[in-house]
């Protein structure tokens, strides 16, 4: 059987939660090797909280039943930097311009995949639980602690000896940390339930949330729950409740009606109230004039609900509490703002606010401590683009790509989530608003840009020894200023270590066509004697998916791609005809 150390000595280095030696030293005025004390109340925050007050279990599950129902993608990592970029593009933001770049970011930087031994164990976390409930349990721990911990455990031996086969989630209330000293500040947790139970550092993912107080013994390292901020908001909550209830359980008489001249005995008195009772009691009487032989007084006991002023304070700690999770208020069927705009947009607010930021938390740890255990490259994302509220985001989307004529259609598709279509070669090229056509159609003619200035003097082309009215040409289509752009914004993309094509006076070539610069007609016949190499105007199929290594491709398009040479040899015999 293999040590423990064997077991983990691949895993320590990536999945230890431990901090430097030197900042221990710092932040710890004394840590042996014992019991890190949780200074929060987490029972409170459950028994208090979610087992009895009905506000924090209305909003807990709001959250979790929202972020429940998004699903997960497996992908596999091919351009860190690409990756990045789209991880900063797509944390929460429902811009539609944000969301296209992230798309188009995320078509570069990752490769889905599918029927992994992560997508098994994800789906089926463990025998007693489906991905659902599981996340579910580890969101309401979370939102009610501020601590989330998930217990891995897998074989001990075999050939998935650094792979889990069950995740579990274990409640943070009774979780505790055991110090191993300044060198090693977590070491293991501890579980007091039936007894004493100690689980490695390596085999827990401790998720928490954000804790200020430092007070040098590690009780920073526990998690902040929102209701320790709440405290006041929840036990003010509780006590409305409670104070309604012991009202309506303990009503007494409103008050005492006794003569102000003291003549009126038990008999005298019973029978008074009788007849109040029978004269003005009941909906028909209702307003009616009571007039008496004698002068009463009225002395009065006991306050109502509205004096106590229990609905206002009831409803203010809902606010509150609301606020503190980041819960739009409006989706507790609060009746003063709930009309169809604001319930949806209240909706909108509850992902973008509350429950997208707590998922890609998850996301991130997961991809820390569990992803890299089935390959280095591979990370876990949650779609967003399938929650209902943000379609209108979506709508805007398709609006804005249908004007994007510099995206071929497959980009635009990579954008809405859809496959690239590889039946299709002609949804790689470019449309442009003309006439939608392929721009590499040598039928495109766009109108000149700048015309070309007529000079008097006439010159002789060195190339093909014919006279030309002009000094210079700029009227060549705008699709070959975009092929020239598109291998620039390559070589910056990607670097010269990935786009190799081209020689230096064709980078100048490219670097002239971004600009609209104006050609000679000397450069005007290269580039039509360039029209040699068009067999490189197509992608070679082995590059299909990474087209900038395509050398000729490349070096074809510095030139202006075929829209950019047919232009030239059209231009060539309009000067030779003249």
């Amino acid at each position: 059987m293999a040590t423990f150390f064997d077991r983990f000595k691949s895993l320590i280095t990536t999945k230890s939660q431990n901090t430097n030696e030197q900042y221990n030293r710092a932040v710890y005025n004394w840590l042996g090797n014992t019991i890190v004390w949780n200074t929060e109340n987490d029972e409170t925050y459950i028994n208090d909280g979610y087992r009895k007050n009905a506000t924090i279990y209305s909003i807990i599950n709001l959250i979790t039943k929202a972020a429940s129902t998004i699903p997960f993608h497996i992908y596999e990592k091919v351009n860190d930097n690409s990756y990045k970029r789209y991880k900063a593009l797509s944390a929460g933001i429902s811009d539609p311009n944000v969301m296209i770049k992230a798309q188009m970011l995320k078509k570069h930087a990752l490769v889905e995949l599918e029927h992994t031994e992560l997508h098994k164990l994800l789906e089926r976390p463990n025998p007693a639980q489906s991905y659902a409930s599981w996340i579910t349990e580890m969101i309401a721990f979370g939102k009610l602690t501020g601590n989330r911990y998930i217990y891995g455990i897998g074989p001990e031996t075999g050939e998935n000896i650094n792979k889990y086969t069950e995740l579990y989630i274990m409640p943070s209330q009774i979780m505790e940390i055991n110090s191993g000293g300044i060198m090693k500040p977590v070491d293991s947790y501890t579980i007091e339930y039936n007894g004493t139970y100690h689980i490695p550092a390596e085999q827990m993912c401790h998720i928490k949330d954000f804790n200020p107080y430092f007070d040098g013994t590690g009780s920073h390292l526990y998690g902040q729950s929102p209701l320790k901020a709440g405290l006041r908001s929840m036990t003010t909550n509780n006590e409305a409740v409670e104070s309604g209830v012991k009202f309506l359980q303990n009503q007494t008489a409103r008050g005492i009606l006794m003569s102000d001249e003291g003549d009126l005995n038990e008999v005298q008195a019973q029978q008074l109230k009788d007849k109040f009772r029978k004269d003005h009691q009941g909906s028909k009487k209702a307003g009616d004039i009571i007039i008496t032989p004698k002068k009463l007084s009225w002395v009065n006991f006991g306050l109502n609900a509205s004096d106590m002023s229990l609905i206002e304070q009831y409803n203010a700690s809902i606010k509150d509490l609301c606020n503190i999770y980041n819960v739009p208020v409006v989706l507790l069927n609060n009746t003063e703002s709930s009309t169809y705009n604001n319930v949806k947009e209240a909706k909108k607010a509850l992902y973008q606010n509350c429950v997208i930021p707590e998922l890609l938390k998850i996301q991130d740890e997961l991809n820390r401590w569990l992803a890299p255990m089935y390959g280095d490259n591979i990370c876990i994302e949650y779609d967003f683009s399938v929650i209902p509220e943000l379609q209108e985001e979506t709508d805007k989307i398709v609006d804005q790509m249908s004007k994007a004529w510099w995206l071929t259609p497959n980009e635009k598709r990579a954008a809405m989530s859809y496959s690239h279509d590889e039946d299709n070669p002609i949804l790689d090229d470019y449309y442009i608003p003309a006439n939608l056509v392929p721009a590499s159609s040598d039928d495109i003619e766009l109108p000149d840009p700048q015309p070309a200035l007529e000079v008097d003097d006439k010159k002789k082309n060195p190339i093909s020894n014919i006279e030309v009215k002009a000094d210079s040409y700029n009227d060549y289509p705008q699709s070959a200023t975009n092929n020239a752009k598109r291998m620039i914004d390559w070589r910056e993309k990607y670097g010269r270590d990935e786009v190799k094509g081209g020689t230096s006076v064709g980078w100048q070539r490219a670097s002239s066509l971004s600009k609209r610069e104006s050609l000679s007609a000397e450069t005007v016949g290269r580039m039509a004697a360039f029209n040699r190499h068009k067999k490189n105007s197509s992608v070679d199929p082995k590059y299909k998916d990474t087209p900038w290594k395509d050398n000729g491709y490349v070096a074809w398009n510095l030139w202006g791609g075929t829209s950019g040479v047919n232009w030239a040899i059209k231009k060539m015999e309009s000067i030779r005809n003249e």
